[in-house]
């Protein structure tokens, strides 16, 4: 399970995943299921789309080379606050849903924030520019297999296990891409659409719906595991802390109290999973990661020390849990 976060919960988390990748036994791209939501629906499109954690690492850096240079470039002219939105409220019909008990207070105030004008301009370019790549490589690897011609053109994202979290604007539905039964969705417009926070970027408009952050719903959708055959699963929560500090800052204070509330609802989410049998892993950022991070958590700015210090705090989390190095 792969969180959101926004541009430093994902360059927290590719420390983490580094540092995870080291005590598995296998390749995490190939595990068996793969939730992303928001910043971690990015992170895992690039795993499924056979990104190496090594490439994923230089692109939080800025020091990728090649197709994916283009867009780490309009990652870096990005700002940490939002272009003015348009002066009118996101989705009434939400916003009316709320009024009625029809979803939870949280979701239906999403639907009052006015309509973000953000474009999502790098993420498509990184998003289209990695399934492309992965899309080529395998219809060459099939024609090197048969002898056959040239390549068919990309078939459309099919694939039942990449989950990819993302609501629905005017009924506070959450719909996870990429599972089977969800409605169709190209990777890249899923991706797009799982990370449009309401008031900051456009929704995104998947088969004639709109669609925004899954984070609203669920900053990890670990809930949408239950009733699942899946027996472990580990929770990468960069909005959550399970290690509360206590800042001075009356700002920091506030997104602390926020921060609390999203762990609790995380902690209850991974009690239900262990009473079902399933063993639950959660790695969220401690007091030092957090002191790096900020209070916004889409300050580009501080995006490679947040990484630098993840990839040194998560291999002594990950050994406090009893899980050992497997790298020589």
């Amino acid at each position: 399970m792969l969180g959101a976060g926004g541009v430093l919960g994902a360059a927290w988390m590719t420390g983490a995943l580094v540092r995870l990748q080291e005590r598995l036994p296998g390749p995490v791209a190939e595990v068996d299921l793969i939730v992303g939501t928001s910043a971690g629906s990015v992170l895992a499109a690039a795993l499924r789309c056979r990104a190496s954690l090594a490439e994923i690492t230089a692109w939080q850096h800025g020091n990728v080379t090649g197709q994916l240079s283009e867009s780490a470039a309009l990652a870096a002219r990005e700002g940490p606050l939002p272009p003015l939105p348009y002066p009118r409220p996101g989705s009434l019909p939400l916003a009316y849903a709320a009024l009625t008990l029809q979803v939870p207070p949280w979701v239906g105030a999403s639907g009052w924030l006015p309509h973000g004008r953000g474009q999502h301009t790098a993420l498509r370019s990184l998003a289209g520019e990695l399934h492309e790549r992965y899309q080529r490589g395998r219809h060459q690897h099939a024609s090197d297999q048969d002898g056959a011609g040239p390549a068919a053109a990309p078939s459309p994202w099919v694939d039942g296990r990449t989950w990819i979290a993302a609501m629905d604007y005017d009924t506070g539905r959450r719909v996870l891409f990429g599972q089977p039964g969800a409605p169709p969705a190209a990777l890249t417009d899923a991706v797009v659409a799982s990370c449009s926070i309401p008031g900051w970027y456009t929704p995104a408009m998947i088969g004639g719906r709109r669609y925004v952050d899954g984070g609203i719903r669920s900053a990890t959708s670990l809930g949408a595991l239950r009733g699942t055959d899946v027996d472990e699963v580990y929770v990468l929560a960069p909005m959550a802390s399970t290690e509360p500090d206590h800042p001075l800052r009356p700002d920091l204070r506030i997104e602390r109290q926020f921060r609390q509330l999203l762990t609790r609802a995380l902690v209850r989410q991974a009690k239900m999973l262990r009473a079902e049998g399933k063993r639950v892993t959660v790695m969220t950022p401690g007091p030092s990661d957090l002191a790096v991070m900020g209070a916004n958590l889409m300050d580009g700015s501080r995006r490679q020390a947040v990484l630098d210090q993840s990839l040194r705090t998560s291999a002594d989390a990950l050994a406090s849990f009893g899980l050992q190095s497997q790298v020589a």
